[in-house]
C-alpha cells in the first residue's frame, strides 16, 4: 500500500470513536429501560428506538439482550476498578483493601438493584450465557479475579504460598456470594448486605492469616484440592 492510499490515523479514529459512542449509548439506554420497564419487558427494538438508532445498528453492536448484559458486566467491572483505585493506591492492610473493594462493587451495582433479580434468575441457569461462570462471561470474570489479585498482592498479608495462587479466585467467589445476597436484599439501601461485608471481612482476614500455621496446612491443602477438582 502506498503512502497516498494508506488510511491516516485522523481518518480512522473518528469512526472508532463514533462507534464506541454509539455502542455506549445503546448500552446506557438498555440499562435505563431495564430499570424502568424490567428486563423481560424490554425489547431490542424498544432499546433501538429510545437510543435513536436503527434496529439493525443495535444488533450490530449487541447480538441480543444477553449480549447487552455482558456489556453491562464489563462496564460494571471497569467502574468497580476505577472506584476502588484510590483506596488500593494508599492502603496496604488486607482487610481494609478487601472491605473497600466489596463495598465499591455494591456501590457500582446499586443503581441496577431494581431489575437485577430478573436477569439473575436467568444467570442462575447453568447453561445461560449470563452466568458469571459461563464462557461468554470469561472476560469480566477474569478482570474481576484480577482485581482481587491486586487486593491481595498490594497488601501486607502473610499468606500460605500455595493458597496465594488460588486466593484471588476464592475472594471473587466470596464476592459472588455477596452479590447473590444483595440481589435478594430488600432492607433499606441494602443495609444487610453492608453488614454482611463488614462482618465477613474480619473472618476472611483471620482465616487467611491462619493459613500459614503448620497445623492448618493439611486442611488448606485439602480445601484447595477439592476446589481444583471441581473447577475443571
Amino acid at each position: 500500500m502506498t503512502e497516498q492510499n494508506a488510511p491516516t490515523t485522523a481518518a480512522v479514529q473518528p469512526t472508532t470513536v463514533r462507534g464506541e459512542q454509539t455502542r455506549q449509548l445503546i448500552l446506557d439506554t438498555a440499562m435505563r429501560l431495564f430499570r424502568e420497564r424490567g428486563y423481560a419487558q424490554t425489547t431490542m427494538r424498544a432499546i433501538a428506538q429510545e437510543a435513536g438508532v436503527a434496529v439493525g445498528n443495535a444488533y450490530y453492536y449487541f447480538d441480543s439482550k444477553e449480549h447487552l448484559i455482558q456489556g453491562f458486566y464489563q462496564s460494571a467491572q471497569v467502574e468497580h476498578r476505577a472506584a476502588v483505585a484510590p483506596l488500593l493506591s494508599r492502603e496496604t492492610d488486607f482487610a481494609a483493601r478487601l472491605r473497600g473493594t466489596l463495598h465499591a462493587g455494591v456501590d457500582v451495582l446499586t443503581p441496577s438493584h431494581a431489575f437485577a433479580a430478573t436477569f439473575f434468575k436467568t444467570a442462575a441457569e447453568p447453561t445461560s450465557p449470563l452466568s458469571p461462570f459461563s464462557a461468554e462471561s470469561s472476560e469480566p470474570r477474569l478482570a474481576a479475579i484480577g482485581l482481587f489479585r491486586e487486593v491481595l498482592e498490594g497488601s501486607t498479608a502473610k499468606v500460605d504460598a500455595e493458597l496465594r495462587t488460588d486466593l484471588p479466585e476464592l475472594l471473587w467467589l466470596a464476592y459472588m456470594g455477596v452479590i447473590l445476597y444483595w440481589v435478594h436484599d430488600r432492607s433499606p439501601e441494602q443495609a444487610k448486605t453492608r453488614r454482611l461485608i463488614d462482618g465477613s471481612v474480619p473472618l476472611i482476614d483471620r482465616l487467611v492469616g491462619l493459613s500459614r500455621l503448620r497445623v492448618l496446612r493439611p486442611v488448606t491443602r485439602e480445601v484447595l484440592e477439592l476446589i481444583r477438582s471441581i473447577r475443571h
